[in-house]
């Protein structure tokens, strides 16, 4: 069955649907279809629905075989129809989880062949196909564009965007308190990803934020990412990037803004947008870069983990984060290889300084019982790098923002 040509990408979605369409059986057959709102899912079954021929429904008694798709964005209840002892456990046939656009195919989608635009547009409205809508189909033009038109959509009152991050917390997890969940999510999105720190940030035990952590992970709003190096510890970071630009640049100016006063929040708020915005988001696009096939030949062997970790220099008890770990498969009886560490920095020039960091870090490692011996030293740079980053005696890997979309 041919994917219909306003059917944006979804080749994967496109081909496990039409297999489940297209495949003949003498029993009833289920698919389910979940992923959050504005992910294309109900577009997408239309088009597959138009394709086929459309589907029969009946009440009454039938002597063929009815193929049924169930489709929903709610993701904690969608998930429970097939979890445990629920009656359609171990039913379905096809169970689909439509996600967000990844970096390059959301490059594309909004039209944005500039990397240095499609990072920054990525950063505010992430791989959520509806936005394109929500802003009837403005897209920056270019990088010098791109200011302008954050102050034609976002922050303007008068687009759909505006809302849009109070809305996907009220429909997603029908919070008794939406208060104390944008409290948890402000203090993520201001850097305090530990339980214990989020807990400081509003003021609250942490046995309080228990409930609301557990809700915005069932919903997909927050993930917790382990520290590689230290088991038991994890990171929390918010999924969906338009929610961290709300709390970052919209919420503690709401009132302005709706005044119809963004150019003058938008300003104030750049360096913040740059370091609370693009800073973690930038980071989390090289861990994504990390498990490339591109990735994996700078590496020699398939990542079996990927994500962050934080060591401690027991010489000069300082504290060195690593914003990219890259772990091959654990080999009973063998010391764990490490694949790749190495650092991301949106605003920084990165040199020698650097290197020698991430130099120590690695002897850190070997001294923890890791095995370095290949590993490489990556740096991640969104501003460039320094002529004495090929300095001796070691070349790391320089790795920009042109990389991480070619």
């Amino acid at each position: 069955m041919i994917k219909p040509g306003q059917v944006f990408d979804r080749d994967f979605e496109w081909r496990h649907l039409t297999a489940f369409v297209e495949r003949r059986s003498d029993r009833p057959q289920l698919a389910v279809v979940s992923g959050r709102r504005r992910m294309g899912k109900t577009f997408l079954l239309e088009a597959l629905a138009r394709e086929a021929g459309g589907f029969y429904f009946g009440a009454t008694e039938a002597t063929e075989t009815e193929s049924l798709m169930l489709c929903g964005s709610a993701m904690s209840v969608v998930g429970r129809l097939l979890a445990g002892a629920a009656p359609l456990r171990g039913r379905a046939n096809l169970e689909l989880v439509v996600r967000p656009f990844d970096d390059q195919m959301a490059a594309g989608f909004w039209g944005a062949a500039d990397p240095a635009l499609a990072v920054r547009l990525h950063a505010v409205v992430g791989g959520t196909p509806a936005y394109r809508r929500f802003v009837n189909d403005d897209a920056p033009e270019g990088l010098p564009d791109f200011d302008d038109w954050v102050l034609r959509t976002v922050p303007d009152p008068g687009t759909p965007l505006f809302r849009e991050a109070r809305y996907l917390l009220d429909e997603e997890t029908e919070a008794r308190d939406p208060g104390l969940f944008h409290s948890v999510l402000s203090a993520v999105a201001h850097g305090r990803s530990s339980r214990g720190g989020i807990a400081d940030y509003i003021g609250r035990k942490s046995t309080d934020i228990g409930h609301p952590l557990t809700v915005l992970e069932d919903c997909g709003l927050l993930r917790r990412d382990p520290d590689l190096f230290h088991s038991g510890k994890s990171h929390y970071r918010i999924a969906e990037p338009l929610i961290t630009f709300y709390q970052v640049v919209m919420r503690p100016q709401w009132g302005l803004l709706e005044s119809g006063r963004a150019g003058l929040v938008w300003s104030a708020a750049k360096a913040r947008f740059a370091s609370q915005v693009m800073g973690p988001h930038f980071e989390e696009l090289c861990r994504q870069f990390a498990v490339t096939d591109r990735a994996t030949e700078l590496w020699g062997d398939l990542p079996a983990e990927v994500g962050s970790g934080v060591l401690t220099d027991h010489k000069t008890r300082a504290k060195l984060e690593l914003d990219v770990v890259v772990l091959a498969q654990a080999d009973p009886g063998e010391r764990r290889r490490v694949l790749s560490i190495g650092e991301a920095k949106w605003g920084k020039v990165m040199g020698a300084s650097d290197v020698a960091r991430l130099a120590r870090a690695r002897d850190l490692l070997a001294e923890r019982g890791y095995d370095t011996t290949g590993t490489k030293l990556v740096c991640y740079s969104g501003a460039g790098f320094a002529d004495d980053l090929v300095d001796p005696p070691e070349t790391p890997i320089p790795v920009g923002i042109s990389d991480l979309y070619s």
